[in-house]
């Protein structure tokens, strides 16, 4: 290139981007507009959807989360969708690379599919709901918050559990606060010499007269089993759900006052052992004294004196 066509060629160059600059800028700067604003709105939108739902109270709390959840990135999908065609990028185009790019992420993440799959069907059943305490083969706890992904549980002692969806729903499951009320059942062992009929009325007395103790179905005792130290004796009462623990606490320590007051013991594990025909049974017979071996001189004298006349009489 000759060194006097350089000034025009830069002067072309600096023009072109001038151009470019002067109709592409604007337009970034709406994009980017758009993605701010956008931004702050969807938070807003979500919050207050979430917040009409809860004020609301026909929404059950479980899905309070996935509400806003949804709102939310719906909203930011569509900014930036509008962001994008801002920029000149056809949305058409755009929404046929995002299907590739969707099914080709889709066949990468199928364990994360499926713990979507399982959240959309957790929160269309709903076998658990926010607050219940459930329990399977590998967690126990109380659910805090079911999203669409995982489900975050508190057990009983304070930690904090991180559960996929799929890990509670393709389980057996057990919802131990889901129905109002709970059957309570305590065994405690008597005596075998008290009377199992005063027992068993004691025991049904004093869960009757505990206020946390439902009256229908009305308390029942039963005897449960003939066990090695004692008559086993299982009372079987109803409380709510919500105070079951505390119920079931109060009432074992009152059967053993009122069984104790009422003179019927709690036996501790014992074992009774009789010895038949004591007196019949023959005296062991009596020991043979051991043969004490000779010394080994007086051995070696008596094999000289077995062998001697022999010897002599070869010579």
């Amino acid at each position: 290139m000759d060194i006097t066509e350089a000034p025009e060629e830069i002067s072309a160059l600096a023009l072109a981007f001038w151009t470019w600059a002067v109709e592409f800028l604007p337009r970034f700067g709406a994009a980017l507009l758009i993605v701010v604003v956008g931004y702050f709105v969807a938070g807003w939108v979500a919050r207050a959807a979430a917040s009409a739902v809860k004020t609301t109270g026909k929404v059950d709390s479980t899905l309070h989360p996935v509400i806003h959840s949804v709102v939310r990135y719906s909203i930011l999908v569509l900014v930036g969708v509008a962001a994008l065609g801002q920029l000149g990028v056809q949305t058409t185009s755009l929404l046929a690379v995002l299907g590739a790019a969707g099914l080709a992420i889709g066949l990468a993440l199928q364990g994360t599919l499926s713990n979507i799959a399982a959240g959309m069907m957790i929160l269309w059943l709903r076998p658990f709901r926010a607050g219940d305490f459930i329990e399977t083969a590998d967690v126990a706890g109380t659910v805090e918050e079911i999203g669409l992904f995982h489900a975050q549980m508190r057990t009983w002692d304070g930690i904090y559990k991180f559960v996929p969806n799929s890990q509670l729903w393709n389980v057996i499951l057990t919802n131990y606060t889901r129905n109002p009320t709970r059957m309570m059942q305590i065994e405690v062992g008597i005596d075998y010499d008290a009377d199992l009929a005063r027992g068993r009325e004691v025991m049904t007395e004093t869960a009757r007269k505990h206020p946390g103790v439902l009256d229908d179905p009305p308390p029942l005792v039963v005897p449960l089993a003939f066990a090695d130290s004692s008559v086993n004796l299982q009372l079987r009462a109803w409380a709510p759900t919500a105070t079951y623990w505390d119920v079931r606490w109060e009432v074992t320590q009152n059967i053993k006052r009122d069984l104790e007051a009422t003179g019927i013991g709690i036996p501790f594990p014992q074992r009774v052992v009789h010895m038949v025909g004591a007196d019949t049974v023959p005296a062991p017979p009596a020991k043979i004294p051991a043969r004490k071996p000779k010394p080994r001189a007086a051995r070696a004298g008596d094999e000289e004196k077995a062998s001697g006349p022999s010897d002599r009489s070869r010579g």
